[in-house]
């Protein structure tokens, strides 16, 4: 039988591909944490997320931050493995300033992943996701790709 926690908290590496305008795409970098509930240890849980990605544009440093929130679901698999899914929203914000638009956009996310045992309460967590918003005047869907760390408690 696997244990399954109330709580987790993850920190890892983020790839991000921002589809930012047709035809012009900047690759970021960075860092996503996220912390999950789920109430008497079931398979369904809310969660907490930050992303902050970086990169380069036009010679400025680009930011793209994402703090967000949702509902994760998991399942147990075998030998300490759980797949998880999961839909984020709120909001995005990008830096620098274009003359495409303003710095601020409504943001959502889905996606799933997999948290594979490592020790008794720590996994390694590989992640992809979409990340949807609306920067100036069109809509973008970015993939982002994750790995790393889990703590269970």
């Amino acid at each position: 039988m696997q244990t399954t926690y109330l709580w987790e908290l993850y920190a890892g590496y983020s790839f991000f591909d921002f589809f930012e305008v047709p035809n012009t795409t900047n690759v970021e970098n960075g860092f996503d944490v996220a912390v999950d509930y789920f109430p008497g240890a079931g398979w369904i849980g809310a969660e907490g997320d930050l992303q902050a990605t970086f990169g380069h544009q036009s010679g400025c440093i680009s930011k793209f931050v994402m703090p967000s929130g949702g509902v994760r679901l998991r399942w147990a698999g075998p030998r300490g493995t759980q797949f998880f899914i999961h839909g984020l929203a709120g909001g995005a914000h990008y830096f620098p300033q274009t003359a495409y638009g303003g710095q601020n956009a409504f943001a959502y996310e889905a996606g799933g992943g997999v948290d594979i045992a490592h020790a008794r309460r720590m996994a390694i967590r590989a992640e992809v996701d979409a990340v949807a918003t609306r920067f100036f005047g069109t809509y973008q869907y970015s993939p982002k790709f994750s790995v790393g760390v889990v703590y269970k408690f």
